[in-house]
């Protein structure tokens, strides 16, 4: 004859009290809400859309504020090869001549990271507060 084990009706299942685990999750949303909007970021409007070849020529043309920097990380501005100093105060010129029109900044993908925020720190020195940034393939 088999024994047959009973459970004795006094005796629960084990649970795992999740009380403490939602706590502690709430907290750090909680911090994460508090600290999210003190946190500054870097914002680059990028242009509304990729223009062809022939659009990319003409909007260069037509902006007066067309800054092209090359995969040898040149800065060129007018046609004219320029130092990031040399820029910061071309452009604050030409803000000052009422020229408030966004700089179109044509960045090589082959340029160093530095020389494009060289120009991004000059075009902010200069008082603008947008830049459009239209990447060239090479």
């Amino acid at each position: 004859m088999r024994k047959k084990r009973t459970i004795p009706a006094d005796h629960e299942e084990a649970t795992i009290n999740l009380t403490p685990l939602i706590d502690v999750v709430f907290v750090v949303l909680i911090i994460f809400i508090l600290i999210a909007p003190m946190l500054e970021l870097d914002r680059v409007e990028l242009a509304s859309a990729a223009p062809t070849e022939n659009k990319q020529s003409a909007s260069a043309e037509n902006s007066s504020l067309s800054i092209h920097v090359h995969s040898d990380n040149t800065i060129w501005f007018h046609g004219k090869c320029v130092t990031a100093d040399q820029l910061t105060n071309l452009l604050k010129s030409a803000r000052k001549q009422g020229n408030h029109r966004i700089p179109q900044l044509f960045q090589d993908k082959k340029a160093c990271f530095g020389t494009y925020q060289n120009v991004k720190n000059a075009i902010e020195m200069a008082g603008f507060e947008q830049v459009d940034v239209i990447l060239k393939p090479s």
